[in-house]
């Protein structure tokens, strides 16, 4: 095995193409190229990535090229020939913009539900984190109960308690909260805030990786910090705002792009059960599908880029405003 494992080996290294010695290379037996400590300790380097390499490469790059494919396509999966294409080029794009009106709806109900869920999602993980950070009893138990619904959740166990009611509160049901939003607000706006008390105790179920993150962010914080605020006067909220939000910067934006894929490829998501049910119709089929997984991952891309650039925009303090000249009378 080894021998086989040297003789490998030689091939790729000495053959008609390139040979490799402990000081240079050489392409097609013209070319020498030194061989450095930088560009050795670069090959290490990817040797040790080479396996995420080859099954991104393999797992991720070629799925979504075959993918991209299948959306210019209509494609007819038969019992006898196997699976056929027709090119139709962007014929797909353009019948689901025409004449998908159930996609459209679905993409704006997401669309509307994440701008509501995100935000909700964010601030109740880091109060959450704030709280289990302090000097509390049994504060090592409080964190795995938090944590415990992502090891558990998954879509069937989500849909039985939506089928049961028990992703709201009991007391929004008796106040007739939902039903006093339907009434005062439009139907665009009442819809998504509905769904939003209706599965309250759901949304909190996805705040177990996000309170983690703001965990182990509050812990990187210096306590001295909070130490010297305090002794020149600044108040705890004061210190939040001055202190722990900007020092958790980087965890808000990392769980907000964690909130928005979670939410957006969760199996009880209605636009991804339409692109499921219209994969195995006859008229429309994988092509159709193909093309509408790449609007709405077009769509969440989008909504990524947004999240990050409203996250990480910062004024800079350096930049002095323009004096303006005043003329001679």
């Amino acid at each position: 095995m080894k021998r086989l494992i040297k003789q490998i080996g030689h091939f790729f290294t000495h053959n008609a193409w390139i040979t490799v010695t402990k000081k240079e290379i050489i392409w097609f037996k013209k070319f020498h190229q030194p061989i450095t400590n930088k560009m050795r300790e670069a090959w290490m380097g990817y040797m040790f990535i080479s396996v995420w390499i080859v099954g991104f490469l393999f797992l991720t790059v070629y799925p979504l090229a075959s993918s991209f494919y299948y959306s210019l396509n209509k494609v007819t999966i038969t019992g006898g020939q196997g699976i056929q294409f027709e090119l139709v080029g962007f014929q797909n794009y353009i019948r689901i913009f025409t004449t998908d009106l159930d996609f459209i709806t679905y993409v704006q109900s997401f669309v509307t539900g994440l701008i509501l869920q995100v935000p909700i999602i964010l601030i109740v993980s880091m109060l959450i984190a704030i709280l289990l950070n302090q000097k509390i009893k049994l504060r090592g138990f409080f964190r795995s109960i938090y944590f415990l619904p992502v090891i558990i959740v998954s879509g069937p166990v989500i849909n039985e308690f939506l089928q049961q009611d028990a992703g709201t509160i009991p007391l929004v049901q008796e106040l007739a909260i939902i039903e006093t939003i339907e009434t005062a607000l439009p139907p665009f706006l009442a819809t998504p805030i509905t769904d939003l008390f209706s599965q309250i105790i759901i949304i909190l179920w996805f705040s177990g990786v996000q309170i983690v993150l703001f965990l182990a962010g509050l812990q990187k914080i210096d306590a001295e910090i909070y130490e010297a605020a305090q002794i020149d006067g600044a108040s705890p909220w004061e210190s939040f705002w001055k202190i722990t939000l900007p020092s958790l910067k980087s965890i808000v934006l990392v769980s907000a792009i964690y909130t928005i894929v979670m939410l957006s490829t969760f199996s009880t998501n209605s636009v991804i059960k339409h692109i499921q049910t219209l994969m195995f119709d006859t008229s429309r089929g994988y092509g159709y599908s193909a093309a509408l997984a790449w609007i709405y991952f077009m769509i969440v891309a989008l909504l990524l880029a947004i999240t990050a650039l409203l996250i990480s925009y910062q004024k800079n303090p350096d930049k002095k405003p323009k004096k303006r000249k005043v003329g001679k009378r």
